[in-house]
């Protein structure tokens, strides 16, 4: 190990996705996972701690340039996979399509996949239970939308059902988890999956109790802030809101119609297309965090199972929703296949090359976006990825798109937090939309005046 990082070293450098590992493991109290000044989940507490280089830390931490990468972790893990791609890692199978057992798919983002296999493996008495996000049930005393929380019973995990685009973090979990003996699942975004693997190679409490991990295709993590701008787009006080959707599915509506909902105290509920959001484009990158910028897997590479929205047609078009789904565990593999024989399951074999196709622009970000981005100058802890720097590919068009972004990120956070201390809603609309009507022009209609201008009228509405 050439190099030991600390926490404080990470954290400024830029790379702190927020995931809580670091905080689950530390043994000092008053050590926790708080949000930043832009709604950003970081660790926070005891200095010594914060600032103290160690070989747990740098080999546990999915961001640090000496952590196992993903190639590392998955011929680990997976030893015998049948396939192997570049952008999808090794896997035993893939397929496309839906839940067709009661009513998953109905209550899901996508096609119900999730949360079908993880009750299915509790019903298979597999494990004693889940690891997965859920909606608290009251975010305006306890600060937070959404949290980690461990499902026990078959309604406590399909109430974890939907998408959820808010900062979570792990370490309460992975607490729980190493006081508790049990048999584990836990569902994740790319990072978070990582983050558990890394952990169970280091941690043998945590590597006999998490016994399968589920991941889930990941664009981008966004900031606590999207919630709030949903609440002043939309027009409603932001302490009033108990709820929030942010893929409300409308089956005559096509999938990629995101439409956003919060439902206030009194019970009043309101919703908006985010293609009518000025920040609801989500190639443009608002409310990214920045370590995002750095990540170079978009399929949960290291998860037994993980899953996506197959954003091809003819599926885009279903607003009923359905799953891309790429399988690493042969144990998991079975289940699948069976419940596909008993018709439980409506899924067809596919290759690689129609997984990437149906995630196309996220490998475009995270494979010819990251290695532009890697050839910038940056400060601090330099990460270390799969691709190499490389200035020469990406076009002009391409490089001016992955600027952009990432202004486009930055920016949303800080000019976010201006308005907010203001209390003025309107410095930041009209900044998002300028940034997004440009983003528009750009990326979709080859940097043309004229289209950027028509955006920008279409959002000032």
């Amino acid at each position: 190990m050439s190099a030991l990082v600390s926490p404080q070293e990470i954290v400024r450098s830029g790379l702190c996705i927020g995931c809580g590992s670091c905080v689950a493991q530390a043994k000092v109290p008053d050590v926790q996972m708080n949000f930043d000044d832009y709604g950003q989940l970081k660790p926070t507490g005891d200095s010594a701690w914060f600032n103290q280089r160690s070989v747990s830390f740098t080999q546990t931490c999915p961001f640090s340039p000496e952590a196992k990468n993903e190639d590392d972790l998955a011929d680990h893990l997976y030893p015998t996979a049948e396939q192997q791609h570049p952008s999808i890692g090794r896997f035993e199978k893939a397929y496309v399509g839906h839940v067709g057992e009661a009513d998953f798919r109905l209550q899901g983002s996508s096609g119900g996949m999730v949360t079908w296999v993880a009750t299915e493996l509790m019903r298979q008495g597999l494990i004693d239970g889940v690891a997965h996000v859920i909606a608290t049930e009251d975010p305006q005393t306890n600060g937070r939308y959404f949290k980690y929380r461990i499902a026990r019973t078959e309604a406590e995990v399909r109430a974890g059902a939907k998408s959820r685009y808010y900062p979570i973090e792990l370490s309460e979990i992975l607490k729980i988890i190493r006081e508790v003996p049990g048999r584990y699942a836990v569902v994740g975004i790319p990072c978070f999956i990582k983050a558990v693997q890394l952990l169970r190679r280091e941690d043998p409490v945590i590597r006999e109790r998490i016994k399968f991990t589920l991941g889930l295709f990941c664009g981008h993590m966004k900031s606590a802030r999207f919630v709030e701008s949903f609440a002043w787009q939309m027009n409603v006080p932001v302490n009033q809101v108990e709820q929030v959707e942010y893929r409300l599915k409308d089956h005559n509506h096509p999938a990629n119609w995101y439409n956003a909902q919060l439902t206030l105290r009194n019970g009043q509920k309101v919703n908006r297309l985010w293609w009518h959001l000025a920040d609801g484009d989500w190639g443009a990158g608002f409310y990214m965090n920045s370590a995002c910028n750095y990540c170079d897997d978009v399929v949960a590479e290291t998860a037994d199972i993980s899953f996506g929205d197959a954003w091809v047609e003819p599926y885009s078009s279903d607003g009923k929703g359905t799953n891309v789904v790429v399988v690493r565990s042969p144990v998991i593999e079975q289940l699948v296949a069976n419940a596909i024989q008993e018709n439980r399951l409506e899924l067809k074999a596919v290759d690689a090359e129609f997984v990437h196709q149906t995630q196309a622009a996220g490998f475009r970000q995270r494979r010819e976006g990251l290695a532009y981005r890697l050839t910038w100058q940056k400060k601090g802890v330099k990460p270390r990825k799969r691709v190499a720097p490389d200035a020469k590919t990406p076009t002009r068009q391409r490089k001016l798109i992955y600027r952009t972004r990432y202004y486009i990120s930055a920016w949303s956070n800080r000019v976010f937090k201006f308005a907010r201390q203001l209390q003025k809603p309107q410095i930041y609309y009209r900044w998002a939309r300028v940034a997004a009507a440009i983003y528009h022009g750009l990326a979709y209609h080859q940097g043309k005046f004229k289209e950027m201008f028509k955006r920008h009228s279409e959002l000032k509405g």
